[in-house]
Formats: C-alpha cells, sequence, structure tokens
C-alpha cells in the first residue's frame, strides 16, 4: 500500500467516513464494511487534503468546468473545481434522473469533468456524461475520491480516483459466520 492510500485511509477512518462491522447496503446486500463519504465532506480541511492528493491525477486533462451530481458529488466537485481554478455547476435529480437546472448551461467543446464523492457503479456520473454528451460539452474525464468497484467500472472517458476500495457483499441468506454474528445496521446512503 502506497504513503498516499494509507493517508486517504487514515483521513477516512479518522472521519468515520469508512466503518466496520454488519451493514445492510442500499442494495440490500451485507457488507462487514460501510463507506459514507459524506461524513468526511463535513471537515474541509480533510475536502482539501484529498483534493490535493487526486489533482496531481488530474492535471493533463486541461479542466475549464467541473460538473457533479447532487448531492454526494457537491462538495468533492466544488473543491476540486477550486483548487483547479475551474467553474463550477451542478446536475439535479428531476423524477430520479440528472438534469441540469439554474440556467446552468455549456458551450459547445468546453471541457468539462465530471467529479463524484464515491463510483460504485457509475450510474449518476454517467448520467452526468449524457447530459454533456447532448449539450456539446466535450467529457475530458471523470474522477472520484473513491472507487468502490475495485477497477471495474468503466467510462468512455478516463476515470481516476483516490482510492480503490472493494469489499465483499452477500445476500441475507449466505452470511458468513463472523458477520451474522453481528447485529446488522443499516446506515443509509
Amino acid at each position: 500500500m502506497s504513503s498516499t492510500d494509507e493517508e486517504v485511509l487514515r483521513i477516512f477512518r479518522e472521519s468515520r467516513a469508512l466503518l466496520t462491522g454488519h451493514f445492510v447496503l442500499r442494495s440490500g446486500l451485507h457488507s462487514g464494511h460501510f463507506f459514507q463519504c459524506a461524513q468526511v465532506c463535513q471537515h474541509m480541511d480533510k475536502v482539501t487534503r484529498l483534493i490535493e492528493l487526486l489533482l496531481p491525477r488530474l492535471t493533463e486533462l486541461r479542466v475549464e468546468t467541473v460538473l457533479a451530481p447532487a448531492m454526494g458529488g457537491l462538495v468533492v466537485g466544488q473543491e476540486v473545481a477550486r483548487q483547479l481554478g475551474a467553474r463550477f455547476v451542478f446536475a439535479e435529480k428531476e423524477n430520479d434522473r440528472l438534469v441540469m437546472r439554474r440556467s446552468f448551461t455549456f458551450r459547445p467543446g468546453e471541457r468539462v469533468l465530471v467529479a463524484e464523492d464515491v463510483v460504485t457503479r457509475g450510474g449518476r456520473a454517467q448520467e452526468c456524461l449524457d447530459i454533456l454528451k447532448t449539450s456539446g460539452a466535450e467529457a475530458v474525464g471523470v474522477a472520484s475520491l473513491v472507487d468502490r468497484s475495485g477497477g471495474q467500472t468503466r467510462f468512455s472517458v478516463p476515470f481516476v480516483s483516490l482510492l480503490e476500495l472493494t469489499f465483499p457483499t452477500y445476500p441475507a441468506d449466505a452470511l458468513p459466520p463472523e458477520l451474522a454474528a453481528i447485529p446488522a445496521s443499516k446506515p443509509g446512503s
């Protein structure tokens, strides 16, 4: 494990963003680990440091604007934009789909980075990429603090994450004994 990975994990643990126990995930699956990025995002000094660590991986993308899906990507996207000196906009849910509101627009060819806190399957990030394609902007990449897919999620543009996390998950009727022995909690996403 690199020193950067160790520092990132330390920040997540200190802020209680990374928990161990027995958790029921939004998918209904069970896991011995739960990651709640919102816990770290309430500490702006920690968010600043995490983005400082992510930034060197983004410099070649020549970003003009950062687009984040609300809610999870807001804090991360705004800090990425601040550190890059870029414009920041966000997409919001409407009828369970992300849309651009508040008169946010893109000019044709505008170089836009999609920023997320955590990518598991990449659905919300993909919705942002679809918005960019429809608008005529140029999507230059997707960036996240955490890739929970263990490198399995793919996009049509480069995907950069600060840390990859992969935790085993189990259906409720196939729990390992050590997990079944712990009462389950459902912290929410």
